[in-house]
């Protein structure tokens, strides 16, 4: 089994983090594979950011030439574009927003997620409620950090502990990671405050396996169908 996991940036060391965290979660013979987009912005954080790695991943995955994958997860967390890549490839598409919250739902009532700067947490918020998972969730939590801030593993933690205990006082059962850049960190604070700690990147590779080995994929039965055909022109940014 290949899966192939997009970016939703331009960073690939963001890219190779997200991978290890990948692999360490995959089962025996599944092959993962990392995508970086080629255009787009550097870290995903507010709107704007958020559309536009959208077509980028989506043009990445357009013109993917590699060895062919069975299933793909999107390592974007509230970020925008699951719904046009269920569109456009077919194969099993796993956004690990919509997984690490299924998987809370399935340990806790109530869980609440951890995340980067304060204004991703709306978007979050509508990914959720869009996902069908929202009614569950008491609180979306930022760390005040940065996306390529995550680098600095001392400062992260002490951030990260300082959201999951406001979380955990709003009422979360259980923890989900807010961001793939945060991939790794789930144990350590889930012993820390004794909760269940989701890892959104582990949640979708453990899920697109499932999906594979059950031979299942998306629906083309209406909101999925392929898409209608007509002159597309994909555009590249420039410099």
């Amino acid at each position: 089994m290949r899966i192939v996991v997009t970016n939703c940036n331009t960073t690939q060391e963001m890219t190779e983090e997200i991978v290890r965290g990948a692999r360490a979660a995959a089962g025996p013979g599944t092959t993962v594979l990392g995508l970086t987009p080629t255009w787009g912005p550097e870290s995903a954080e507010g709107w704007l950011d958020s559309y536009l790695s959208a077509a980028a991943v989506m043009d990445a995955l357009r013109t993917y030439e590699g060895p062919p994958y069975d299933a793909v997860v999107m390592a974007g967390f509230g970020e925008h574009g699951r719904e046009g890549v269920r569109e456009l490839v077919d194969v099993p598409v796993v956004d690990i927003t919509e997984a690490a919250a299924h998987l809370a739902c399935l340990l806790g009532r109530r869980y609440a997620v951890v995340t980067t700067l304060e204004r991703s947490c709306g978007q979050i918020e509508d990914s959720l409620e869009t996902a069908g998972v929202g009614r569950n969730c008491v609180a979306v939590v930022g760390t005040g950090l940065g996306v390529l801030e995550l680098e600095d593993g001392e400062r992260t933690e002490t951030a990260l502990l300082a959201a999951a205990e406001r979380a955990r006082d709003a009422g979360a059962e259980v923890l989900v990671l807010g961001c793939a850049g945060m991939t790794g960190l789930g144990r350590a604070l889930g012993e820390k405050l004794g909760l269940p700690v989701v890892d959104g990147v582990a949640a979708a590779v453990k899920l697109a396996e499932s999906l594979v080995a059950l031979d299942l994929t998306t629906s083309r039965a209406g909101s999925y169908a392929k898409p209608l055909p007509k002159r597309r022109v994909w555009g590249r940014a420039k410099g």
